[in-house]
């Protein structure tokens, strides 16, 4: 049902580097750029995700209670995605670990304070 997800930064060049760097992890690349902002994705076909100055020219702000989930096929790659994000100088918001039955998930903060969680199930 979700086409993309955009969250909104202060430094696009920093954010960028963080997002090529954590979304290689699991396969993901660049796909567009808007001179604004970029998407990342496996496919134009396939829910997306975007990164952009906001168009009103106003500074970029968290959403409290915003959340950008990743669904990805395996607890390695819930792992590895959760540590590629800390060593990029992510934060912590709730290491890996079984979240319910059949529900594994990690939580972290990009640089600019979004919240991401990488998840698998079963």
């Amino acid at each position: 049902m979700i086409g993309y997800t955009t969250l909104g930064t202060n430094d696009l060049p920093r954010a960028a580097a963080f997002y090529d760097e954590l979304f290689a992890v699991i396969g993901v690349r660049r796909m567009m750029d808007f001179g604004r902002g970029y998407a990342w994705g496996k496919a134009m076909d396939q829910p997306g995700f975007g990164l952009m100055k906001p168009f009103d020219g106003q500074a970029a702000t968290v959403g409290n209670g915003v959340m950008v989930a990743l669904v990805v096929d395996s607890k390695d790659k819930v792992d590895a995605l959760y540590a590629k994000a800390l060593e990029l100088g992510g934060r912590d918001e709730g290491a890996p670990g079984q979240r319910g039955e059949g529900f594994y998930a990690a939580y972290f903060r990009d640089l600019d304070g979004n919240k991401l969680n990488a998840f698998c199930t079963g």
